[in-house]
């Protein structure tokens, strides 16, 4: 028999971590060879760690909700013959091999168990994220302590900045850490209500700590359904939550008159179809003038940083997706000012697809730095977009529509029928001004009035 260690495997550049949403098998179970163990999520992706050998899962090294660094080993499979990698081994060792694996897997389960309730913080009414609940396991945080934290996030919310800095005072003995928290793990399993602990914070954390429990009353009768969000919609929340916290959201909106687009399009795509085997929607047409826009003002292709700015060399477009579950998801078609119209439409189809599919890799909703959203989909005129953090700028498509139209020409003015759609405009106006705002999005519709119909695609 050999020991296999099944590790959390790379997923991209830009992805150290993820956490652990559901094992699909448990210790005791048959796994054949790249049969799907268990269920991993990102920020935004979801996706399965399969095993790279057959054999029968003897130990699981972290639990549901735990986040894992890439390369950690997460489980221990045991197979039958020479699969896995072995060290070699005298025969002596060989033979004290089993009962010493024995101990060790009860050592590191009882560690585990320690942990599990020494840092339960499912108890809790307050909301913490999963990075911040990870910070408080490595630091040895109690729930009791956390939930005293004087969060700077909305509604006292507590945020990486917050933990990290309450870290660092504890450490350097600038608050004093509650008697209390010795026995916190007891006190929150055994007690139901842990307001007591919280009398005995400082006054300056009471206010906070108090607005952060109170919740708006909601009357639940015998007909209403209570349906708790999924993982992927409590991150949107949080995130969305988070943005209008951070930007100064501010709109500007313009209206486009789109009749040579609309005409370029049904003269084309069944060629374009035909030659290059996708579908040409409106969606690339207008990705590629927002491309454009963005070379012409870099000032949108920025992040913020506390109180630096980043001005973003590559142009990477975030494209909002919406999942057949009613979740949302934002890949990133990169170096999109690289790309020609056909290179576009190919980028925008794949991304879709596979957004649709949920085989969506991690670093393909990674580097995003300005990105749009197709209201117009689900006949939205406009919208009031939110920024996706840390951009600046956010641009929402509305619905294209037929609209009598004031038509000016060297014989004078007439009244016609005109393909026309709203752009908004959300940007930040920490850094962004209504004049940077307003001449973007102006310079967006200037290239689609002036799309060209005798253009080759």
């Amino acid at each position: 028999m050999a020991r296999f260690e099944l590790k959390l495997p790379k997923m991209g550049e830009s992805v150290a971590e993820a956490t652990i949403t559901n094992w699909l098998k448990e210790v005791g179970d048959k796994i054949e060879a790249d049969e799907a163990v268990l269920e991993i999520a990102t920020d935004k992706v979801d996706s399965e760690v399969p095993s790279e050998v057959s054999g029968i899962l003897v130990e699981q090294l972290f639990g549901k909700d735990d986040l894992v660094q890439v390369g950690q080993t997460i489980a221990i499979i045991e197979t039958e013959g020479g699969d896995a990698p072995t060290a070699g081994t005298n025969n002596a060792e060989e033979v004290a091999a089993p009962a010493e694996v024995a101990e060790i897997e009860k050592t590191i389960e009882a560690v585990k168990e320690t942990v599990t309730t020494s840092q339960d913080f499912s108890s809790s009414d307050k909301f913490f994220s999963p990075l911040v609940k990870n910070i408080a396991k490595e630091e040895g945080v109690s729930l009791n302590e956390l939930e005293n934290i004087a969060g700077s996030g909305k509604d006292g919310r507590v945020t990486k900045e917050d933990i990290l800095k309450y870290v660092e005072d504890r450490k350097s003995g600038a608050v004093q850490v509650p008697q209390a928290v010795e026995a916190a793990p007891k006190v929150v399993v055994e007690t139901p209500k842990v307001e007591t602990p919280k009398v005995e914070a400082p006054k300056a954390v009471e206010p906070v700590a108090q607005k952060s429990q109170q919740a708006v009353p909601v009357s639940v009768n015998g007909g209403d359904e209570i349906i708790e969000m999924d993982r992927m919609r409590k991150l949107i929340s949080g995130y969305m939550v988070a943005s209008v916290q951070t930007s100064a959201h501010v709109q500007s909106f313009i209206e486009v008159d789109v009749t040579n687009i609309v005409k370029w399009r049904d003269k084309v795509k069944a060629a374009f179809e035909k030659r290059e085997g996708e579908k040409l929607t409106f969606t690339p047409i207008m990705m590629e003038a927002v491309a454009k826009a963005l070379k012409d003002f870099p000032g949108m292709n920025i992040s913020v940083d506390g109180d630096y700015i980043i001005k973003k060399k590559n142009i990477n477009l975030g494209m909002a997706a919406a999942l057949p579950n009613g979740n949302l998801i934002v890949p990133v078609i990169k170096n999109a000012d690289q790309l020609n119209l056909v290179g576009m439409a190919k980028a925008v189809n794949d991304l879709g697809n596979r957004a649709k599919a949920g085989k969506l890799k991690p670093d393909d909703t990674q580097g995003g730095t300005y990105t749009v959203t197709n209201v117009g989909t689900f006949g939205s005129v406009f919208g009031t977009p939110i920024i996706n953090q840390p951009q600046v700028g956010i641009l929402a498509l509305g619905a294209i529509r037929k609209v009598p139209a004031v038509i000016e020409t060297p014989e004078g003015d007439f009244i016609g029928i005109r393909q026309k759609m709203f752009l908004s405009h959300s940007y930040d106006h920490r850094v962004v001004d209504g004049a940077l705002g307003g001449s973007f999005v102006k310079r967006v519709a200037e290239y689609l009035e002036a799309f060209d119909v005798d253009r080759d695609f």
